[in-house]
């Protein structure tokens, strides 16, 4: 492409730069090749409303300011020695039968071509059956793993002990609630779990002290809703903690992530009237068109979408034993001090003194996860829940999603908290399912 043989050169597929539309930069010291059938393509997506449509603008917009630079066709150098040019040419060829009608296998036909002519090529893709097909061709494929963590090693949030591993007088202080001096270096906000033969401790540490405080949550019941477990406690200490202002929960289907976080909601804003309103929202994940192409009027459109939240509702105000109260909580929806949106639509704004619940944030990009928590005004709590098992994104997986993202980024902070939650309370056949299939 330059002459300088020993370069790199990475072809880039579409959904690299709808995953992260300056993911061009992420290639030092490398030419980067955007096929035209790229182009093509972010050219159908950018007029879509989601965040698709917005990375397909974003990228668009970072490649006219390469061009203003030079000749894009010829290649164009910027920042960190990164060459940037368009193949505006169709590649085919006689010894390979991919269709050619599909942009993906013209994308994989010019990074053939630059093969074939010697040069070093890696194709990139977030598309695995792209990658397949393009490594049946010889070609190097590799996934874009910039924002990726190891999820073997996805911190917990939580920490075991066994009270025989203490000295007696250290777990007795603890047990009777007072703050304990912590030899073992944890992270801020970090739980952690004390259990003898006959009782069991949660708490919290403080990185600032070296501290374990037990937490201030007493298991009393939240809008009708009780904890069935230890670290149902953890997770209602964080949601009502003010001082903690962005949470997460993560744990497979039945764990209570959605119904732990509503319920923590309403308390907030009916009861302590901390925040003006809850905001429950959750992606749309369409397999083509957005929501905007369904029929209907915006709640209509949204209703599928959005029942596994009605579900959650319909819950608590059930659990509620007053029947005044429950017609109390029904009111809640209709005066909009509950208030169910797409995600779609709350991007853009900013948001204060909101208790914000972003459910199946597992199906969010990294870049996606920082558009939203981004929006908190003052005064907002952002609680993220998902399960990173159960993706429905087909370019994200447990790894690259923007909450396992997010989990390692914010782990230690002040304002951050995080627990996972691995019983599943929902029911025996339930929690079969999760382990077995």
């Amino acid at each position: 492409m330059n002459g300088e043989k020993s370069r790199k050169v990475f072809v880039i597929d579409t959904n690299v730069l709808i995953h992260k539309s300056d993911a061009i930069l992420s290639f030092k010291q490398s030419d980067v090749v955007i096929p035209l059938w790229v182009l093509e393509e972010l050219d159908k997506l950018k007029s879509f409303s989601d965040e698709r449509g917005r990375s397909a603008r974003h990228a668009v917009r970072f490649l006219d300011e390469v061009c203003s630079h030079g000749d894009i066709s010829k290649g164009v150098k910027i920042e960190n020695g990164i060459s940037v040019r368009v193949d505006v040419k169709e590649h085919s060829h006689s010894d390979h039968t991919l269709m050619n009608d599909k942009a993906d296998n013209k994308i994989i036909y010019s990074a053939l071509h630059l093969q074939e002519k010697g040069e070093t090529v890696f194709f990139v893709s977030k598309d695995i059956n792209a990658r397949v097909k393009a490594s049946a061709l010889g070609i190097k494929a590799v996934d874009y793993k910039k924002q990726t963590v190891n999820i073997n090693d996805f911190y917990p949030g939580s920490k075991e002990y066994s009270a025989e591993h203490f000295n007696k007088e250290i777990v007795e202080k603890f047990f009777n609630g007072s703050t304990v001096k912590w030899d073992e270096k944890l992270l801020q906000n970090q739980y952690i779990l004390i259990s003898d033969k006959t009782k069991r401790g949660l708490g919290k540490y403080d990185y600032e002290t070296g501290t374990v405080s037990e937490i201030s949550y007493a298991g009393e019941s939240i809008s009708g809703i009780n904890p069935l477990n230890d670290r149902q406690k953890i997770a209602f200490d964080m949601l009502l903690d003010d001082s903690i202002k962005l949470v997460s929960l993560v744990g497979k289907a039945g764990t209570g992530k959605t119904l732990l976080a509503i319920a923590a909601g309403i308390q907030k804003v009916v009861v302590d009237k901390i925040y003006n309103r809850v905001l429950v929202s959750r992606p749309v994940i369409p397999m083509g068109k957005d929501i905007g192409y369904l029929p209907g009027d915006k709640e209509e459109k949204m209703s599928h979408w959005m029942q596994p939240i009605f579900d959650n509702l319909s819950q608590i105000i059930e659990a509620v034993p007053d029947k005044q109260e429950q017609k109390n909580m029904e009111n809640l929806v209709k005066n909009k001090q509950i208030e169910v949106e797409a995600l779609t639509y709350i991007r853009g704004r900013s948001l204060p003194n909101q208790y914000i619940i972003i459910d199946e944030a597992q199906n969010l990009t990294p870049h996606e996860i920082k558009t939203v928590v981004s929006r908190a005004g003052e005064n907002t709590k952002i609680i993220l829940t998902g399960d990173p098992d159960q993706i429905d994104n087909p370019y994200l997986d447990a790894s690259s999603n923007g909450l396992t993202y997010l989990v390692e980024s914010f782990k230690g902070q002040k304002l951050f908290a995080h627990i996972m939650l691995e019983k599943t309370e929902r029911s025996a056949l339930s929690d079969l399912a999760a382990k077995l299939l």
